[in-house]
């Protein structure tokens, strides 16, 4: 995993290119939240993800996410999804499933519709 966060845009991109891992997720989970930006959109380019996490490893990511909404008090920001296998589908949609917050969520099957949606969802907002 690799991720940009830009203070300037309000905005974290991360790409995946080949397998990730809990340890991955957690490195991410930590630099946004050092970065302070929990409340900025991400856009989440999953097209290259091969996701290698166990059912437990879920249940871990599910936990943190909790202690940080918990922890800070304010939802995520707006979150798009570029999918396009269904592995990554897969992954992406028991994320879903553990988030709790009320974040605004989106799959989409290309990166244009992922920032054309990040972008209304923003404007709204």
């Amino acid at each position: 995993m690799h991720w940009k966060i830009s203070h300037e845009e309000r905005l974290v991109t991360v790409t995946t290119d080949g397998p990730m891992t809990l340890r991955d997720v957690e490195a991410y989970f930590d630099a946004v939240v050092v970065a302070d930006a929990q409340p900025y959109a991400k856009l989440f380019d999953a097209r290259d993800m091969v996701a290698q996490l166990s059912d437990d490893d879920m249940m871990a990511i599910g936990a943190r996410m909790s202690a940080y909404v918990r922890d800070q008090g304010q939802p995520g920001g707006p979150a798009a999804f570029v999918v396009t296998t269904d592995v990554a589908r897969d992954f992406i949609e028991r994320y879903l499933n553990l988030m709790p917050s009320s974040r605004q969520a989106l799959i989409c099957e290309t990166v244009d519709e992922a920032r054309r949606w990040l972008d209304e969802q923003t404007r709204a907002g």
